[in-house]
């Protein structure tokens, strides 16, 4: 079964004034939709990035996958790694770590192995859950994933999520996720204020939900000493401290020094970072990601070595639609090396999507495995006209949290470490 053609669209969606460490979300979200249509007519679905620099490469890998047999990813990865040569794609918010040569060919390979398996799911009848080696849960954990963030984009109205600016304004958050999709985790996204304010709103999320675990991601912009000092604050508060300093000798320095364990989709983000990682003791849990560890098999190998070296494992999340989402649920559910709930920014996406409805949905915070073969999703087609039209029209070609924020605030900086 071979590849005849491939399609793809490139869509804009709606997106929250989320805050990070690197400014704050456009009001326009970039992904691109993979369609691979096969000679027996055959289709598979991927879901990748947006930005320009990016999009440009996953075409040129479209027209050289052309002709391709569906089960050959090794020659499919060798084909997108001739066509990359010494070319790195870099992300201008900085939220995942390094790029590299090798981060930018499994970036442009995933979306193809992930439409690939969803087309040999669809041949055999069978979910791609079941081509990774079968489900070890029939529903994958989602976290609660909490932003600062303002009321709505300057000069628009306010949004239905409101805004979280403080401790209170977080708490107020987390009830609405909670009490719609019954998260049973929470995440706060930090880095944006100074860490005796995210801090106090880890205190105050304690205070409301007692029973939920929690984790704090402040993207790097704490020294040495200011994750040591906030670490050792939130002794018996946090489930992990997630990239609170830059670099494995950085993290390594502050996983030596701190109760709880520390997690990473920054300084560990390709398989050549794991033996000096190991090495320092820099990580007790990895947040892979498909979208930029090669696609589902590949992340699957290296959830086998980080079981192998006692590295626990959750899964990281950018924003997405349910292709991504129903692919993340799929390798969750085949990997029992995924003990903590993984991260999702479906919430913020609020209703839109590129799949049909009815195949995805969260029960008491977790996403059932689809029931169909393959990824068990279908397009909408509809519905990716109308995103496709919104990127042609919303003029944003590649993500940047911190040009958008200078807008606002010319005074903002990106600088690590920041405190």
């Amino acid at each position: 079964m071979r590849i005849r053609e491939i399609h793809v669209t490139p869509v804009a969606f709606r997106d929250p004034p989320l805050l990070n460490a690197a400014g704050v979300h456009e009001p326009w979200a970039l992904r691109t939709v993979v369609e691979v249509v096969t000679d027996e007519g055959l289709t598979g679905l991927g879901e990748t990035y947006g930005d320009l620099d990016h999009l440009v490469r996953v075409r040129a890998a479209a027209e050289a996958l052309r002709g391709h047999d569906v089960y050959g990813d090794n020659a499919m990865y060798a084909t997108v790694a001739g066509l990359v040569g010494a070319d790195v794609v870099t992300d201008l918010h900085g939220l995942t770590g390094t790029s590299s040569r090798a981060k930018t060919v499994d970036r442009i390979f995933s979306p193809f192995e992930v439409a690939c398996l969803d087309i040999r799911g669809k041949a055999a009848g069978r979910p791609v859950v079941d081509l990774l080696g079968g489900r070890v849960r029939d529903a994958v954990p989602y976290s609660a994933y909490l932003f600062y963030k303002w009321g709505g984009h300057p000069g628009a109205p306010e949004d239905g999520f409101g805004a979280a600016l403080d401790p209170e304004g977080v708490v107020e958050q987390a009830r609405l996720l909670i009490g719609r999709y019954g998260f049973g985790s929470i995440k706060l996204k930090g880095g944006v204020f100074p860490p005796e304010q995210e801090a106090e709103a880890i205190r105050a999320l304690r205070e409301a939900f007692p029973g939920h675990p929690l984790r704090l991601d402040p993207n790097a912009v704490w020294s040495v000493e200011t994750s040591i000092r906030v670490g050792r604050e939130l002794d018996g508060l946090l489930e992990y401290l997630e990239d609170p300093t830059e670099g494995i000798e950085g993290m390594a320095r502050v996983a030596a020094e701190v109760p709880m364990p520390l997690a990473t989709n920054m300084c560990v983000v390709t398989p050549e970072h794991l033996p000096p990682a190991l090495r320092a003791g820099a990580i007790g849990v990895l947040l892979t990601d498909h979208h930029y560890w090669g696609g589902l098999v590949r992340s699957a190998h290296i959830a086998t070595l980080c079981a192998t070296f006692g590295i626990a494992l959750s899964m990281h999340s950018n924003s997405h639609l349910g292709i991504s989402l129903a692919a993340m649920t799929h390798l969750a559910a085949a990997t029992p090396a995924v003990t903590h709930a993984c991260d999702t920014h479906t919430p913020w996406q609020d209703g839109q999507d590129v799949v049909a409805p009815g195949a995805l949905r969260f029960v008491d915070g977790a996403v059932p495995v689809p029931d169909g073969p393959g990824l068990g999703v279908e397009l909408d087609r509809d519905a990716l006209a109308i995103m496709n039209e919104q990127y042609e029209k919303c003029g944003v070609r590649s993500r940047d949290d911190t040009t958008y924020m200078r807008s606002v605030d010319p005074s903002f900086s990106a600088r690590r470490p920041r405190w």
